[in-house]
């Protein structure tokens, strides 16, 4: 094993952080080797602070926690993933309830997998639609109310959480598309949060949207009083209401889904830059046309060109043939850059 240089975040101490560097040497641990050290020294920072045995425990288990479910989404890294929200108190056979089988059947029909809460309602509907093998729960431990429904109860893809700040964090962190059906304060919770995270860039944009049934008015009503009440005093921007869709129709839901991924792949920072992989290089026009429409998201204005992988990207060489378009995005027009993903997938 080369030898590795000194970290700037180690435990300060030069005779324990060999030690750290000698356990990882042992246990055979080079790929992502400073992050595991940076673990381990912060471990060890923290017993010097003489941490509560309460914060102790809720570390350890949060921690555990966060290793068993990247264990069971593993073996399945290559399938997309649909996250289904919508409460646990709808009843099955209503008309809420099956909407959301249909969808969660159209999307596994799709080559979709599904997540859910793994509790009753939507979530035992969605299970329904997708089938026990397309699908994951993601059960939080509750006194009352949440239990696994009958379609993920005992498989090995269903996860109990302690911690709903693990749970939330692995229902988008493991998402291509998130549904969001009729809820009460736990889906609104989720919608809001994960809207946060995709407005704010602490999560990647994927598809969002929100499925009501014909004639309903569920997230008609929500999107009003964004309007009225939030977009009008200034508290959210005219763009932020490009990262979602309200529909009644599941074609158009599986549509909005699917087509994000026509010639978008992913995307990532790299330094500065926004790196965003596609699968199709737009012709030349195509990129002026683009540089054009989108020079307000840009910092500057001449960094928009169409790129191979770079070197940055060499922890990735399973998408390194993907062409990219690398361009100085602004970190703040998340709305904006939805419709720059668009306007890529029209190519």
């Amino acid at each position: 094993m080369t030898e590795k240089k000194s970290f700037t975040y180690s435990t300060g101490k030069p005779e324990i952080d060999k030690k750290i560097e000698e356990l990882l040497q042992t246990a055979g641990i080079e790929e992502n080797h400073r992050e595991y050290f940076e673990m381990i020294a912060t471990v060890i920072r923290f017993a010097s602070l003489n941490t509560p045995y309460a914060d102790v425990r809720l570390i350890n288990q949060s921690l555990k926690e966060i290793r068993y479910a990247q264990s069971i989404f593993q073996p399945y890294r290559s399938f997309k993933k649909v996250t289904i929200f919508g409460s646990a108190r709808i009843r099955p056979q209503s008309p809420e309830w099956l909407i959301a089988k249909d969808f969660a059947r159209l999307m596994v029909e799709s080559g979709f997998m599904v997540i859910t809460g793994g509790g009753e309602g939507i979530m035992e509907a969605a299970q329904f639609g997708a089938g026990k093998d397309k699908s994951f729960g993601l059960n939080i431990r509750l006194p009352f109310e949440q239990k696994p429904n009958e379609v993920i109860d005992g498989d090995p893809k269903l996860i109990n959480f302690r911690y709903f700040f693990n749970r939330k964090l692995h229902f988008v962190k493991e998402s291509h598309a998130i549904a969001l059906f009729p809820g009460g304060f736990g889906t609104m919770d989720e919608c809001f949060e994960t809207l946060t995270l995709l407005q704010t860039g602490k999560a990647n944009l994927v598809p969002f949207v929100f499925i009501d049934v014909a004639g309903g008015n569920y997230w008609r009503n929500f999107v009003e009083f964004l309007s009225d009440n939030l977009l009008k005093r200034g508290l959210i921007s005219a763009e932020d209401f490009h990262l979602f869709l309200v529909t009644e129709n599941l074609y158009e839901a599986k549509k909005e889904i699917l087509s994000f991924y026509h010639n978008f792949h992913s995307y990532r920072f790299v330094g500065e830059n926004l790196v965003i992989r596609i699968y199709r290089v737009p012709a030349e026009e195509e990129m002026k046309s683009l540089r054009d429409d989108f020079s307000d998201i840009l910092i500057k204005p001449d960094s928009f060109y169409i790129s191979s992988a770079l070197p940055q990207e060499s922890n990735e060489p399973e998408i390194a043939h993907l062409p990219r378009i690398v361009l100085s995005f602004n970190k703040r027009s998340y709305g904006r850059l939805r419709l720059l993903i668009n306007r890529i997938n029209l190519f």
